[in-house]
């Protein structure tokens, strides 16, 4: 087919600059093919990229003419600037008119050569809101610096919008999951290559060696990248993560379990209760407490230490905003990806990091004191993005560490195993109790008790308010005011304050877990907590008391149900906190950190608002 000439449309003269008497957003404007469309007027101004279809034909002769009938269809089209991740030039090639067929089905599918480029842009999945689509406009123009235009156009806008990465590392476990580590990032890569994101990218070879590298590296070096990317499941997150936080964040230890109930005689309050129900009252009704790292002091630190023009290059501090950390799920389970994307899709992460999206995450600081009954005092610190688990959690990692052949199965095989065992363990847990106002942010009524009912009777759910995209909860300030919820005007003690009241639970456990966040996956579908948040600074303890099987089994069998309520069961304490305390009395104990094993036999855990931030929305609705 030979190149089209002068008579084709789109040519010079239509395609200019808007002037600013024209339109003071418009930047560009052109007439050129859309294929599988037609000819368009296409505008570009601050907001998006917009086109509709050309309204008239020059004259008879125009090669997309026959018998003087037009053959493209009715257009109207627009993509915000947000939503477009790339621009390429596609060079000379075909583009197609209307693929649809005109009144008499006969003259469809012209086509044309032309110089190309496209404009990549997400869809959102008409069935599945949370799940992006990477699609594409292919436009044409018999000018090959016509073409060009309109690339460096688009290039120059989109370098405009902030946020968006340039330089990332990629950390790629390739026994992640099923073994799928380096197909999944192969089916991504693209997206990075398109959007002109330069990776650094690293296939582990052996277990630790992603946490070795994030350890080791230099703040310059870390600072020339704008975030961190791991192509795994949520254990080889925390790897990374304990990789660069441990060596770079700095804080306080919360108290050890010794400490975290004071005498009465120093003039501190607690309350101390059995895991049969028995109950002491303080004699002080103080309940004053917050969590450890308020948002006004968020907002603080990160004028101090996430400021992209910050100039010090051998620094490196927490909370930082403009070093993000990513995650292309290829794990068993993925809840920090679900929870944070509102999908398990490489293709949906890979997009939102390509645009920039940001979201706080909390993040928790455990603290192993001794490791067994009988070993030294020596603290080793973990930290977790989304929850760390004890009994039956610890069980289940403990025992599917033995089925690793079997791929993500095992877990189900070893919670069977694990439930079917039915063990108890005898603990302490103490928790810093907070402010009531506080701890009911993001949830209408409280958590009601209902001691009068039967063991596995279930209590009345009260309404929740779900973390979703731009959550007002996660945004909440100190010193604002929540539509439902009146709170304090500063959080001002921690768990080290003398002010501090401490509760306390003590006897056989089945389990015992702090979420961070919601925890959701596809074996629990609402989570462990419904209504945990990404950024509002409390953790949620989960204390499932010692009971007969077939409770337990009621209680897994809501957790496993859409809507259900595994919380609201007599045999359950749910206490939002921001800091605990644990101590077991038999002579072994693991914990779950993350997906990873750890064992301890005395912790302490606390919890720090919005310390890190994802490349993610939050999930959508």
């Amino acid at each position: 087919m030979e190149r089209c000439d002068d008579s084709l449309p789109g040519g010079d003269e239509n395609s200019r600059p808007i002037a600013d008497n024209d339109s003071q957003s418009s930047i560009l404007s052109s007439n050129l093919f859309l294929d599988g469309v037609g000819e368009v007027v296409v505008t570009l101004n601050s907001d998006g990229l917009s086109c509709r279809s050309a309204e008239s034909v020059s004259n008879e002769d125009d090669p997309s003419l026959c018998l003087g009938l037009k053959i493209f269809r009715k257009c109207e089209i627009s993509v915000k600037l947000c939503d477009v991740y790339a621009i390429d030039s596609l060079g000379w090639g075909l583009v197609r008119e209307s693929s649809l067929p005109n009144a008499s089905g006969l003259f469809s599918g012209y086509s044309f050569e032309m110089y190309r480029f496209a404009v990549h842009y997400i869809q959102k999945s008409r069935n599945h809101p949370t799940v992006w689509i990477p699609s594409q406009y292919c436009f044409g123009h018999k000018d090959l610096r016509t073409c060009q235009m309109w690339v460096n156009q688009i290039r120059a806008v989109l370098c405009l919008q902030g946020g968006r990465p340039k330089n990332l590392l990629v950390f790629v476990n390739p026994r992640s999951g099923k073994g799928n580590g380096c197909r999944t990032w192969e089916a991504v890569a693209p997206i990075f290559s398109q959007a002109n994101v330069m990776t650094k990218v690293t296939v582990t070879e052996r277990a630790g060696q992603a946490f070795d590298v994030m350890a080791s590296i230099s703040n310059r070096e870390l600072n020339s990248y704008d975030g961190v990317v791991t192509v795994g499941g949520d254990g080889f997150f925390n790897e990374v993560l304990n990789g660069l936080l441990l060596s770079r964040h700095k804080a306080s230890y919360p108290p050890r379990p010794t400490e975290s109930i004071h005498p009465v005689e120093n003039g501190s309050n607690g309350m101390a209760h059995d895991a049969n129900g028995n109950t002491e009252e303080p004699s002080d009704n103080n309940e004053d407490l917050s969590p450890l790292l308020t948002r006004s002091e968020l907002d603080g630190r990160q004028g101090e230490t996430g400021d992209p023009c910050n100039t010090d290059r051998d620094s490196f501090l927490f909370p930082n905003e403009r070093f993000r950390f990513g995650i292309i799920p290829s794990g068993s389970t993925d809840a920090i990806v679900i929870c944070t994307t509102g999908a398990r899709d490489p293709i949906t992460s890979a997009l939102q990091i390509v645009l920039g999206k940001s979201v706080c995450l909390d993040i928790a600081q455990v603290i192993r004191w001794k490791k067994t009954s009988t070993s030294k005092d020596e603290p080793c610190v973990r930290y977790a993005a989304s929850f760390a688990g004890y009994g039956f959690y610890g069980d289940v990692i403990t025992e599917s560490e033995k089925y690793r052949w079997m791929g993500p199965v095992r877990y189900d095989f070893a919670g069977t195993k694990v439930f079917l065992r039915h063990s108890s363990y005898e603990a302490e847990v103490a928790y810093l109790e907070v402010d009531s106002k506080k701890a009911n942010l993001g949830e209408q009524g409280g958590l009601q008790v209902c001691r009068k009912k039967s063991l596995c009777s279930l209590r009345k759910k009260p309404e929740r308010i779900v973390c979703r995209v731009n959550c007002n909860v996660c945004n909440l300030k100190a010193g604002e005011t929540s539509p439902r919820h009146e709170i304090s005007e500063t959080y001002s003690m921690g768990p080290n304050s003398k002010e501090s009241r401490w509760l306390k639970s003590k006897g056989r456990f089945l389990s015992i877990g702090g979420a961070i966040i919601s925890c959701r996956n596809e074996r629990a579908p609402d989570g462990l907590v419904a209504d945990a948040h990404l950024s509002d600074g409390f953790l949620h303890l989960i204390l499932i008391k010692d009971c007969p099987h077939a409770c337990y089994l009621w209680h897994l069998t809501q957790l496993a149900k859409k809507g259900g309520n595994p919380l609201d069961f007599q045999f359950v304490e749910h206490h939002k906190t921001t800091a605990f305390t644990f101590t077991s009395f038999g002579k072994e104990s693991v914990w779950n950190i993350d997906g990873e094993p750890f064992q301890a036999h005395q912790l302490s855990a606390q919890v720090f608002r919005g310390l890190i931030t994802m490349f993610a929305t939050g999930p959508e609705v």
